[in-house]
């Protein structure tokens, strides 16, 4: 669930191996780093700490880390972000349409795949997938990123799921439409307690 008050509620799953991460983990972050005594890593938390600081000013509500298997030996990661914003014109489709025309349009793609997503709820829907080249960073990347509207018909959503490990991009493909229909915008269970907030970094690190 989102937890900005100022903001239309939004829940979605995601699923095994994603774990939350946000500007309120730095403190967590720290304490891991000067546990692994490594002055690399300890550069590399504190840019993951100072990036996700700055995807707060981009509309960013909600930020997590997956870590999935992968034979023979290894982790794949990656990083699912979801970022709500007003719509400035009237027509919801023409928002998602315009936006994802904007996402396939972007230099950075060397190869994409585009569609249309349909949802349980029947709201417009549109997924943009492939490999893309980001500017000083030697590897490519995968991205996916997929725009609907609330039901409000006033925030617009882009969910966003980024790896470096593009032998895998069909999964991830998969996770994100997958995530997509869990969207839901009211309380699936009303009689549940509610999160406390606390961090759960330590849970993935550990």
């Amino acid at each position: 669930m989102t937890q900005d008050s100022s903001l239309p509620p939004v829940w979605f799953r995601l699923p095994p191996g994603f774990h939350d991460i946000g500007p309120g983990d730095a403190a967590s972050l720290d304490a891991f780093a000067e546990a692994l005594g490594s002055p690399a890593a300890q550069r590399e938390l504190s840019q993951l700490t100072d990036d996700l600081q700055e995807l707060t000013g981009h509309d960013v509500v909600h930020t997590a880390l997956g870590f999935h298997p992968e034979e023979p030996v290894g982790v794949a990661t990656s990083l699912f972000t979801l970022t709500i914003r007003r719509i400035e014109q009237p027509n919801p489709r023409l928002a998602v349409a315009r936006t994802s025309l904007a996402i396939a349009r972007s230099p950075l793609w060397t190869s994409s795949v585009r569609r249309f997503v349909d949802l349980p709820s029947a709201l417009p829907c549109c997924l943009v997938a492939g490999i893309i080249s980001v500017p000083e960073i030697e590897h490519h990347q995968f991205q996916a990123r997929l725009a609907t509207v609330h039901p409000d018909g006033l925030h617009l959503l882009v969910l966003d799921l980024t790896s470096a490990c593009t032998p895998h991009a069909d999964a991830y493909t998969d996770i994100i439409e997958a995530v997509a229909h869990t969207l839901q915008f009211t309380d699936p269970d009303p009689d549940a307690p509610k999160a406390a907030g606390t961090s759960r970094i330590l849970e993935v690190l550990l």
